[in-house]
């Protein structure tokens, strides 16, 4: 699939933004990945999605998909994606206090998979709790890889067929640009 370099894996993050100017903070985001230690190797489109979750009255998203190499940990990578996100403003996240699950926010960075084993701690689930479960993420990562599975072998393209269409996702404009 890639060169990995040595000690690296492969990982996927997942982007989202509904507050400002939605591409260039995903665009940001991506940027600003090398300089935490993670390669951005490819780009999913952007979608233009529906809000889903606790609150509904707000603007859609824009979400896409980066697959990933690192030789960062799993805990190591999850500091580094709150890390872009605060770099970008993001302050609230959960555990502090005015942290609202849900609500509208400039960025998102979230750790989809990393590598091939599952992970647990505290702060960190991988496969990430919702993958399987959300068409804006299930979409755009699909692109980057088809036959896309989760470390028990639950196949991904299965999951999203299995999924209501009443999650609106909508392809609106190309991948992001690669970092240099």
């Amino acid at each position: 699939m890639t060169d990995l370099r040595p000690g690296e894996q492969v990982g996927y993050l997942g982007l989202g933004s509904n507050i400002g100017d939605r591409r260039a903070a995903l665009q940001r985001a991506v940027d600003a990945l090398p300089r935490h230690g993670v390669r951005v190797l490819a780009s999913s489109a952007l979608y233009d999605t529906d809000p889903v979750g606790e609150i509904l009255d707000q603007p859609s998203f824009l979400n896409a998909c980066v697959r990933i190499a690192t030789a960062l940990a799993p805990e190591e990578l999850l500091r580094a994606c709150k890390a872009v996100e605060r770099d970008q403003g993001r302050t609230a996240v959960p555990g502090d206090p005015g942290y609202v699950r849900h609500a509208p926010r400039a960025i998102d960075v979230d750790l989809l998979l990393l590598g091939e084993a599952p992970y647990r701690s505290e702060r960190l689930t991988l496969p990430h709790a919702q993958v399987t479960e959300r068409r804006f993420v299930l979409v755009p990562l699909l692109e980057l890889q088809l036959d896309l599975a989760l470390p028990d072998g639950t196949r991904l393209a299965d999951r999203l067929a299995e999924l209501p269409l009443d999650e609106g996702v909508r392809r609106v404009q190309d991948p992001l640009d690669l970092p240099g």
